[in-house]
This record gives C-alpha cells, sequence and structure tokens, in this order.
C-alpha cells in the first residue's frame, strides 16, 4: 500500500504568490501537493480588478469571498457575492468576476482537477512572501496571457466596447 501524501499546510502570507493582470494570487496548494486533484489560492482583488469572460475546459471552479464584495457574471447571470458568501461553477460556464467597490476583495479559489495555476505561474510575475499588491498590468502580460491560456483549456472571451 502507497504511504498517503503528506498534509499541505501554509501559515499566513506564505506560500507561492504571483501578480497577474493586476491581482494577487498566492498558492495554498498545487497539484503537485495535492496528486493532482486540486489547487487552492487566495485571491487579492483590487477595486476595478478581476479577469475578462472565460470558459475552462478542464476544472470546476469555486470562490468563497472572505473580505469585500466580488460580482460574478456566469452564464448570462450576476449577482454579488460578500464575506462568507460562495460561488460554484461548472466545467465549461461562461464567467468572470470583478470587484466593483472601492475597497480590496479577498477570496479563496479552488480548481479541480489541479493544473491551472501552473498558467498563473507561467504567466504571471513572482511576488515576495506576504505582498498584498499586485503589478498594473500590461499589455505584453495581456498578450502573454491570451496565447498561453490555451495550453491550459482557457478560452478568454475579451470584452467588447
Amino acid at each position: 500500500m502507497t504511504p498517503p501524501r503528506p498534509p499541505v499546510s501554509r501559515t499566513a502570507a506564505t506560500g507561492a504568490a504571483v501578480s497577474i493582470v493586476g491581482d494577487v494570487y498566492r498558492f495554498l496548494a498545487t497539484g503537485e501537493e495535492t496528486d493532482g486533484k486540486y489547487s487552492t489560492w487566495e485571491a487579492i482583488v483590487p477595486p476595478g480588478g478581476g479577469p475578462p469572460p472565460h470558459i475552462h475546459r478542464r476544472e470546476e471552479e469555486s470562490f468563497i469571498v472572505l473580505e469585500g464584495e466580488v460580482t460574478f457574471w456566469a452564464d448570462g447571470r450576476r449577482f454579488t457575492v460578500g464575506p462568507g458568501g460562495f460561488v460554484g461553477l461548472p466545467v465549461g460556464s461562461l464567467h468572470c468576476f470583478k470587484n466593483e467597490s472601492n475597497q480590496p476583495a479577498r477570496m479563496i479559489i479552488s480548481v479541480a482537477p489541479a493544473g491551472l495555476e501552473r498558467m498563473f505561474f507561467e504567466v504571471g510575475t513572482p511576488l515576495p512572501s506576504g505582498a498584498t499588491e499586485a503589478l498594473p498590468p500590461s499589455p505584453e502580460e495581456i498578450e502573454k496571457l491570451m496565447r498561453i491560456a490555451p495550453n491550459y483549456g482557457v478560452e478568454i472571451h475579451p470584452p467588447s466596447g
């Protein structure tokens, strides 16, 4: 019998962090640590932050809002979630989220199975431990994300207008 993998544990402000398109993502558990079953990260989303509409072709995704409010759009529905709120999205759901408030929002995001975190490491800029502010998005970073996302089963649908 194969021994179980060791537990994953992170203290506050530890774990690899990256800045990607204006948000901070701190990784709490990666696929390498969970035998590929899931990955989980903390997101710090500044006012106006959040990704463009996109579809995950490989993984389910869930969100737990810890601080602030985040507005989600998923398959034509719009809803705002505050502290303690949860959103679960199936594979293939066209969705995005945005912090429409004037305060930073913080949430926990999980995907199953794991693997998507590798896209963040490939595209994002590493941040020092404990960082809470992202670099502003650059045209080069956005172009890199658009080019690399399909390798991870992500279709980005840039907003029109």
